[in-house]
């Protein structure tokens, strides 16, 4: 219950529709199965590794699942795959949604009756009485399907940092909260994530988004999740090295991986590496720690 998202779209979102809670100490895969097929579980929010874990779990296909309705998920590292995944094996319904901490956990989020590619593609519109914008280098806004930075105001934004005037001045500019995310608004206002500021890497002098490549690399088959960092580079300052962990019984070479990525990436942002691991580093939220994976 520490972090805003089990807390609020968890805990009281139960508490404000009445709804019965069945939480877990800690998330253990079989044991989630097994309360969803005992108690009839309806709706299961949690970050992208959740779902990952169930969709690749031994014994899945034994279990009655079918009570399952909405999974509630988002922020940069939801790979189209997987809510396209999600949507075909677990849940009829996906919401996807993208907010931060300092913006009391949320700033866009879809809708149920969203088409599939919307929800597979953007994180929704902007929540009622809250504003984003994407700001260029200079702060301006940028036209409609441009990258910029992600800004936000509104109700929802955090007053400042508890004694740290210094990080709440570099944050909170004129009203509007600097989220150090990069992203890009469509015609209609829905927000897709492009990565972070802080995590971006430059390959030859052009920016690398980690989100990017992760995306593209979950769309393949053998693929569960993965971790993009940048190394450096004689040639080109920095390039892509990617940590992959593949899905039971898949079996894939480095060599295919990169090849499916030049396929579908410019080649600047194609990794030069492929690294296989067993796990990868993980928030206690479930979230990848890109700034653990070895450089």
């Amino acid at each position: 219950m520490f972090h805003t998202f089990g807390y609020k779209a968890g805990v009281l979102a139960c508490l404000l529709k009445g709804a019965t809670m069945v939480l877990q100490r800690v998330f253990e895969a079989d044991e989630t199965l097994r309360l969803i097929e005992r108690e009839r579980i309806t709706v299961l929010p949690g970050p992208p590794t959740i779902y990952t874990t169930l969709l690749d779990a031994p014994g899945r296909e034994g279990r009655d699942l079918s009570s399952l309705r909405l999974a509630v998920t988002g922020a940069a590292d939801v790979p189209v795959a997987l809510v396209r995944r999600i949507r075909a094996e677990l849940f009829p319904q996906v919401v996807t949604a993208y907010g931060l901490t300092e913006s009391s956990g949320t700033v866009t989020a879809c809708s149920v009756d969203d088409d599939d590619e919307t929800i597979a593609t953007t994180c929704g519109r902007a929540i009622a009485d809250v504003e984003v914008v994407i700001a260029g280098e200079q702060g301006d806004p940028v036209p409609t399907g441009e990258d910029g930075a992600v800004l936000v105001r509104g109700y929802n934004v955090m007053s400042g940092y508890l004694d740290d005037p210094e990080a709440t001045a570099a944050t909170l500019r004129d009203g509007w909260l600097d989220t150090g995310d990069r992203g890009r608004l469509d015609e209609r206002g829905n927000l897709r994530i492009t990565g972070r500021t802080k995590e971006m890497f430059t390959v030859g002098g052009f920016n690398v988004y980690p989100a990017e490549i992760e995306d593209v690399l979950a769309r393949h088959d053998a693929v569960a999740e993965s971790g993009v960092i940048g190394i450096p580079d004689e040639r080109l300052g920095e390039v892509a090295r990617a940590y992959v962990r593949t899905r039971p019984g898949a079996s894939v070479a480095a060599d295919e991986l990169i090849a499916h990525c030049k396929e579908r990436l410019a080649n600047f942002k194609v990794p030069r590496e492929v690294v296989f691991v067993d796990d990868l580093p993980k928030t206690a939220s479930g979230k990848v720690r890109r700034v653990d994976l070895p450089r």
